[in-house]
C-alpha cells in the first residue's frame, strides 16, 4: 500500500509510521509510556520497537511502490467473435502462456515470444457474443439455419474471414445478430465465461505474473466505439457468480449508465470489487467524452460525473487503433502531437470524422473538459488516469516495434500486410501500415499481485507507454527543491514531500507554487531519451480552457528557453534501410524538479507527464528489411516512442 504522508512530514516519519502500523503513540517526550492495541510499553522498550531514526539501511522500512510493474489490460483471443472471424485460434490459456514469456505458435503457423515477459494480462473478450466464434466454426445448427450464420460460415471457409469479420462488427452495430447468437445464460456462453476464469485462475501466479479476469463491455451503437474493460480484483470464485454485462437489449444495454449501475449490482450481490477503463475514443466520432450524451440528447448531469469517476478510475491512452493523447486540430503548438492519428471515422468507418468531434474523443482536450464540468456540477467525470494497452485480437500482447504481430491474425507479419487494406469501405478506407505498435500499462504496485496491481490502478498511480518499458517518476508538492533531484532515491522524497501520478494538491498555501519531481529511466534494451515534458491545463477565470507544454529536462547540451521550450530538435540516427539506430544521442537518464511560473492558486489545473524517446525505426522499417519489401511513400519509417504519467490535479 502507498503511504501519503503530509507534504512537511520529514522522512522519518515516513519510515515511523510503516513500522507502527495501527500502533497508537501517547507523545514519546512527554508521556514515558506508549499505549498499543496489545498492552503498554516503557519507553525504552518502545524506542527499540519505534526507534526514532531511521535505520542504517535505506530500504528496511520502505513500504511504497518500488518499480512499475508493465501489463496490457486489453487482449483479445479466439473467444471474441471478430477476433475468431479474422484468423484467430489461440485462446485465453495460449494468451496467458505468451504473456508470461512462453514461445508459442501464432495463429498464422509463425513461432511468437515477447523479449521479456509481462507482469500481468487481461484476457477482454468481448462481452457480446462471446464464445460465439467456436459455436460458428462448429456449425451450430441454428446459426446455419440463419443466412447470416451460414454466410459467415462460408466466407470464413473460404478464406474469407476478414471480410466476415467486419460484416459482423456492422451488423452488430445496427443490432441485426441472427438467431442462436450466444448471449447471458445460454450453454455457449455460459462455457465461455467458465473458460475465461478457468484460464485466468490457472495462470495466475502471486508475486510472480498476475492474470486478471476480466472481458470487454461492446457498446458499438451505430458503429461507435464505447468500449470499457471491466476487471475483476478477485478470483473465479466471485467471478463465476455472475455472467459480463451485454450492450444488446434486452439483456443488455449500448449505455454506459447502464454498464454502472450494473457494476454496482455486480459488487453487491458478489462481494467482489471491480473497475472499468474505457478504450481510447479517436473510434467513437466524439462521443466518448461528452458534454451532451448522444443516448439522451442532454447535458450529462452530477449523476453521470460521480457514476463515471466512481466506476472509471482509468483511460486507454494509446493502442493499436492509434494514438489518444492529442490531435493537431486540438493541440496546434505541439510539435508531438501529429502522432500514429486515426483520425478518419467510427469503427467500422460508416460514419466519416468531422473536426468537431475531436475535442470529444482524445484524452488532453477531456482533462480540460471536465475542469470545465467540475466548476458546474462540483464533481469531475473526466479525472482519470492513464495506461496504454494493445488491444490485440491474436492472444498475442506483442507491440514492440521489432516484434510486431499486429491488430488481427491476418496482419501478423508478412510482406503483404503493410500495403493490405485494414478496414476498407465505400466511403474510407485504413490501410495496414497504418496500425500502430502500441501499447503497454506501467502500474506503480508494491507487490505482483491482483490486489496490489488493481489497487494501484483504483488510485491512478499509473502510466501508459506505446511499448518500450522506461521507468517514470512524477511528484507533486509544494516543497521540492532542486537539490531533491539529486538524490539516488528520488521515491523517497516525492512520498515523503508530495503525491504521484493520480494524486490531488489542494489549496495552495499563501506564496507558494506547486513544485514537481519528475524522473525518467530509459527502457534497458531501447533507446534514448531526448526529453521530458510537463503539459498543463487550466480552467481560466473566463471560463476558457487552456494548455501549455513545458520541456523540463532535455537531453544533451541543448537549452530550455525563457518560455520553457527547447526549440533545437534532438536529432536522429535511425539507418531505415538496415532498420537500426545508434544511442548516441540522447539520455539514459534524466531527472529534475520544475515550479510552475504562471501558477495562479485560484484556478483549477491538471498537470502530467509526456516522455519522448530519440528516434528509433517504426515497425514499418523493419516489415521492409525483413521482407525485403518497398513501403508506401505515405508509410511513416520512424517513430517517437513515449509515455503519458496519470495526471496530478490541483483544486482551490
Amino acid at each position: 500500500m502507498t503511504l501519503l504522508i503530509p507534504q512537511r512530514t520529514s522522512f522519518t516519519l515516513l519510515l515511523t509510521a510503516s513500522l507502527i502500523a495501527n500502533v497508537t503513540v501517547s507523545a514519546f517526550a512527554a508521556d514515558p509510556t506508549v499505549t498499543t492495541d496489545i498492552g503498554t510499553l516503557d519507553q525504552e522498550s518502545a524506542e527499540k520497537a519505534f526507534p526514532a531514526k531511521p535505520p542504517y539501511s535505506p530500504y528496511a522500512g520502505r513500504n511504497f511502490p518500488t518499480r512499475p510493474f508493465f501489463g496490457d489490460t486489453h487482449t483479445h483471443t479466439s473467444f471474441s467473435m471478430d477476433a475468431g472471424a479474422f484468423g484467430a485460434r489461440l485462446g485465453p490459456k495460449d494468451a496467458y502462456r505468451f504473456a508470461k514469456g512462453e514461445e508459442v505458435i501464432a495463429s498464422s503457423g509463425q513461432h511468437a515470444k515477447l523479449s521479456r515477459p509481462l507482469d500481468f494480462l487481461v484476457v477482454s473478450d468481448h462481452s457480446d457474443g462471446m464464445g460465439f466464434f467456436p459455436q460458428l466454426m462448429n456449425a451450430d445448427p441454428v446459426l446455419m439455419a440463419t443466412p447470416q450464420g451460414r454466410k459467415w460460415y462460408d466466407q470464413i471457409n473460404s478464406g474469407k474471414g476478414a471480410q466476415a469479420a467486419i460484416d459482423i462488427i456492422t451488423s452488430f452495430g445496427k443490432g441485426e445478430l441472427p438467431k442462436g447468437f450466444p448471449t447471458p445464460g445460454t450453454p455457449a456462453y455460459r462455457s465461455a465465461w467458465r473458460e475465461t476464469i478457468k484460464a485466468a485462475e490457472e495462470a495466475n501466479d502471486p508475486g510472480r505474473f498476475t492474470a486478471f479476469i476480466g472481458y470487454e463491455w461492446t457498446s458499438n451503437a451505430g458503429g461507435n466505439n464505447l468500449h470499457r474493460n471491466v476487471i475483476w480484483r478477485d478470483n473465479g470464485a466471485k467471478a463465476s457468480l455472475i455472467e459480463p454485462f451485454t450492450t444488446q437489449p434486452p439483456l443488455g444495454s449500448p449505455n454506459p449508465r447502464d454498464l454502472w449501475k450494473w457494476m454496482a449490482m455486480c459488487e453487491e450481490k458478489t462481494g467482489a470489487e471491480i473497475l472499468a477503463l474505457a478504450h481510447n475514443g479517436n473510434l467513437s466520432n466524439g462521443r466518448m467524452f461528452p458534454i451532451v450524451e448522444s443516448f439522451t440528447g442532454k447535458r450529462i448531469d452530477r449523476e453521470y460525473a460521480e457514476n463515471r469517476t466512481r466506476w472509471e478510475p482509468l483511460y486507454e491512452a494509446t493502442q493499436i487503433k492509434g494514438d489518444g493523447e492529442t490531435h493537431p486540430f486540438l493541440s496546434p503548438n505541439d510539435e508531438f502531437a501529429n502522432f500514429e492519428r486515426w483520425d478518419k471515422g467510427n469503427l467500422d468507418l460508416t460514419e466519416l470524422k468531422k473536426p468537431e468531434m475531436l475535442e470529444f474523443e482524445y484524452l488532453r482536450s477531456a482533462l480540460k473538459n471536465g475542469l470545465k464540468m467540475e466548476a458546474e456540477l462540483g464533481v469531475n467525470p473526466y479525472k482519470f488516469g492513464l495506461v496504454g494497452s494493445t488491444d490485440a485480437h491474436t492472444g498475442l500482447a506483442a507491440v514492440e516495434e521489432d516484434n510486431f504481430f499486429g491488430k488481427t491474425s491476418s496482419s501478423e507479419p508478412s510482406a503483404e500486410r503493410a500495403t493490405h487494406p485494414f478496414v476498407k469501405t465505400d466511403k474510407a478506407v485504413i490501410m495496414g501500415w497504418e496500425q500502430t505498435a502500441s501499447g503497454y500499462a506501467a502500474v506503480w504496485a508494491t507487490e505482483n499481485t491482483r490486489e496490489a496491481i488493481f489497487d494501484a490502478m483504483k488510485r491512478r498511480e499509473t502510466y501508459a507507454t506505446t511499448g518500450p518499458r522506461m521507468v517514470v517518476r512524477f511528484f507533486g508538492g509544494w516543497d521540492f527543491e532542486a537539490s531533491d533531484a539529486n538524490n539516488r532515491m528520488p521515491a523517497k522524497v516525492g512520498y515523503t514531500k508530495g503525491v504521484p501520478m493520480g494524486g490531488d494538491l489542494n489549496s495552495a498555501p499563501k506564496g507558494k507554487s506547486p513544485s514537481f519531481l519528475v524522473a525518467a529511466l530509459k527502457d534497458p534494451i531501447g533507446a534514448n531519451l531526448d526529453r521530458i515534458q510537463v503539459i498543463k491545463g487550466w480552467l481560466g477565470k473566463d471560463g476558457q480552457t487552456q494548455e501549455r507544454i513545458f520541456d523540463v529536462a532535455v537531453s544533451g547540451d541543448r537549452k530550455i528557453d525563457a518560455d520553457g521550450r527547447s526549440k533545437i530538435p534532438v536529432g536522429n540516427t535511425v539507418d531505415v534501410a538496415n532498420a537500426t539506430w545508434t544511442n548516441s544521442i540522447g539520455a539514459g537518464e534524466m531527472i529534475t524538479v520544475w515550479k510552475d511560473p504562471d501558477f495562479d492558486p485560484a484556478v483549477r489545473a491538471f498537470y502530467y507527464v509526456r516522455v519522448i524517446e530519440i528516434p528509433t525505426p517504426r515497425w514499418t522499417a523493419y516489415d521492409a528489411k525483413y521482407f525485403g519489401v518497398t513501403m508506401p511513400k505515405e508509410a511513416p519509417m520512424t517513430t517517437t516512442e513515449r509515455a503519458y504519467t496519470s495526471p496530478i490535479w490541483y483544486t482551490p
